[in-house]
C-alpha cells in the first residue's frame, strides 16, 4: 500500500515537473560552465596571429566596435569573446585610443592589456642639423603620422634639429611647439655655458654665430675649430667671409643654391654677405643642432684664421695667410684632379682681390 501511494506521488505532475526542472538546471549549468570554460581559454589562449600587427584604435569607438576591428583585423577571433572578457576583468571602460603593436600569438587577454596601457607605439622623426626652417616645415609635410596643416613658417634658427619621438596623429603645428621649446631650451643652456670672451653680445648673437658654424661644417669633431677662426676673426675686426652666408642671402629659406657661387655674387651686397658686411649677419641662416650651439659657445683655444677643404670631406686650417695659401694651392690641385675647376667661380686665394678690406677667407665650403 505505502509502495503504491509512493509511486502515486512521484507520478504527480508537481514532482514530475520539478524533477524536470532541476534536471534542466543541472543541464545548464553544467552548459554554463563548459561555456565559461571555453570561452576562458578562448580569453587566455593563444590568438591568431602569426606575426606581429600593427592596428589604430581612433578616437571614440565604442567596446563592441573595437571589437568588431580586431576581429576584422585579424588579431581576434572571436568578438563576443573579447567583449564578454573585458565586462568579467571589470576592462569595459579602460580600452585607449592610439596606435598598437600586437605580438604573434597574442591571446584576447595580452590585446585587452595592451590597448588598456595605453602605451602606443612612437615612431621616430629625425630632422638634420642645417636645414632652414623652411625646409624642416617641407620636411614635416612629408611624414605622413603626423597631422594637420602650418599655420606659418616658424623664424630662421628657431626649431631645434634631433630625432623626435611622436605617435601617429600628432600636430605639425605640435612638432612646431615642441622643436621650438627645444631650442629656447638648448640655446639657453649654451648662452648659460659660454665662455665669456667670446665676442657675442645676446643668446641671439649666439645662435647667428652658430647658424654659421653648422653650414661649415658637419663634421662634430670641426665644429670647435671653425667656431675658433670666426670667434678669433670678430675679434680682429676682419670679416667673416663665409661661403653659406652669401647662399642664404641670395637664396634664404630655400636653403641650397645648386651651384658654385658667382664671383658676381661675392661682391653683391647682401644683409647676410659677409663678404661685404662687418661682424655677423642680422639673423641665423639656418637651424642649428646642440654641439654648434657648444661649439660657438665654447670654440677651441687656437689661432687659426682661416681655413679650406681639404679634400677628404674636412678642412686644414690655418693662423696665418701664407699657411693658408699653401692649404688652398693643395685645395686646387684636388679640384684639378677632380675636374672641378669653374671659370665664374671665385677660388679662396681670389678672396683679397674680390674683399680687399678683409685678411683673407676664412671658409672654403661652397654648399
Amino acid at each position: 500500500m505505502k509502495q503504491q501511494r509512493w509511486s502515486e506521488r512521484a507520478k504527480h505532475p508537481f514532482v514530475v515537473g520539478g524533477n524536470a526542472a532541476l534536471s534542466i538546471l543541472l543541464i545548464f549549468m553544467v552548459a554554463a560552465a563548459v561555456m565559461v570554460e571555453y570561452g576562458r581559454q578562448q580569453f587566455y589562449g593563444s590568438g591568431p596571429l602569426t606575426s606581429e600587427e600593427v592596428v589604430v584604435v581612433p578616437r571614440g569607438l565604442g567596446v563592441r566596435q573595437i571589437a568588431d576591428l580586431l576581429e576584422e583585423k585579424g588579431i581576434i577571433e572571436n568578438k563576443w569573446t573579447f567583449v564578454t572578457g573585458l565586462q568579467f576583468t571589470g576592462s569595459r571602460g579602460s580600452l585607449q585610443a592610439g596606435e598598437y603593436a600586437f605580438p604573434s600569438g597574442a591571446s584576447m587577454n595580452d590585446v585587452m592589456k595592451i590597448i588598456a596601457s595605453g602605451k602606443v607605439i612612437e615612431h621616430p622623426v629625425t630632422i638634420a642639423e642645417g636645414l632652414t626652417s623652411e625646409q624642416i616645415v617641407k620636411r614635416l609635410a612629408e611624414i605622413d603620422v603626423l597631422s594637420g596643416e602650418f599655420r606659418q613658417i616658424p623664424p630662421e634658427g628657431s626649431l631645434l634639429p634631433e630625432t623626435y619621438r611622436v605617435t601617429r596623429g600628432t600636430s605639425r603645428e605640435q612638432m612646431i611647439k615642441r622643436m621650438t621649446a627645444a631650442r629656447d631650451k638648448a640655446l639657453e643652456e649654451a648662452w648659460a655655458n659660454r665662455d665669456p670672451s667670446i665676442p657675442v653680445k645676446s643668446p641671439f648673437e649666439l645662435l647667428v654665430l652658430a647658424s654659421i658654424i653648422e653650414k661649415e661644417t658637419a663634421i662634430a669633431s670641426e665644429r670647435a675649430r671653425v667656431a675658433a677662426v670666426f670667434v678669433n676673426r670678430l675679434k680682429k675686426n676682419m670679416r667673416l667671409q663665409s661661403d653659406p652666408t652669401i647662399i642664404y642671402g641670395l637664396v634664404g629659406g630655400k636653403g641650397s643654391l645648386g651651384r658654385p657661387i658667382l664671383r658676381s655674387e661675392i661682391t653683391r651686397r647682401s644683409p647676410y654677405n659677409t663678404y661685404v658686411i662687418n661682424g655677423l649677419p642680422p639673423g641665423p641662416i639656418a637651424n642649428v643642432g646642440r654641439e654648434a650651439l657648444e661649439a660657438a659657445a665654447r670654440p677651441a683655444k687656437t689661432d687659426d684664421l682661416y681655413f679650406v677643404a681639404d679634400g677628404s670631406g674636412g678642412h686644414a686650417f690655418a693662423s696665418s695667410y701664407q699657411e693658408h695659401r699653401q692649404n688652398v694651392a693643395k685645395w686646387r690641385a684636388i679640384e684639378r684632379e677632380r675636374g672641378a675647376a669653374e671659370a665664374d667661380r671665385v677660388d679662396p686665394e681670389d678672396a683679397e682681390e674680390v674683399a680687399p678690406a678683409a685678411a683673407g677667407e676664412a671658409s672654403g665650403r661652397r654648399g
